[in-house]
């Protein structure tokens, strides 16, 4: 079960590399400074799945069966919102 979370903050390390693309594309075109806050915004996010999936690789045996799947939870609610999160940027 921790493979499946890992493998879904992969997913999520993709999707903030695109949205943090995107929105330097955006600020490159329009030097809006509510963009400089989003990319900062998705780096931390950017962080905190990198953390995640190296916790995710190294400690899984310190997690407990019963953590799993709370974790794999928010893993997938994570991924959906940054999937929405993208279509809305990209439009």
């Amino acid at each position: 079960m921790g493979t499946i979370n890992a493998l879904i903050n992969m997913v999520n390390l993709g999707l903030l590399g695109a949205l943090i693309f995107t929105f330097a594309k955006i600020y490159h075109s329009s030097r809006a400074h509510f963009t400089l806050g989003l990319i900062f915004f998705c780096s931390l996010l950017l962080i905190n799945s990198i953390i995640s999936v190296y916790s995710y690789i190294t400690m899984s045996m310190l997690f407990s069966d019963q953590l799993v799947p709370y974790l794999l939870t928010i893993s997938i609610a994570e991924m959906t919102g940054l999937i929405i999160f993208l279509k809305i940027a990209l439009d």
